[in-house]
């Protein structure tokens, strides 16, 4: 499977319980943090979901 590196550009202050949840099950607690999860259906779910507050690029 494709690597992804997935970095938070945008606040968490303010957000959805729910979608702070997600970023902080991604691994993303700060601004300009960046994990690289493998591509599986769940990580892309996740990132669907808060991908207002991502940038995504595939590694």
């Amino acid at each position: 499977m494709a690597k992804l590196r997935i970095t938070l550009v945008k606040s968490l202050i303010g957000r959805k319980k729910d979608h702070i949840a997600t970023a902080n099950a991604l691994g993303l607690t700060k601004i300009r943090k960046t994990v690289e999860p493998e591509a599986t259906p769940q990580v892309q779910g996740m990132i669907k979901k808060i991908e207002y507050l991502l940038k995504v690029e595939e590694v």
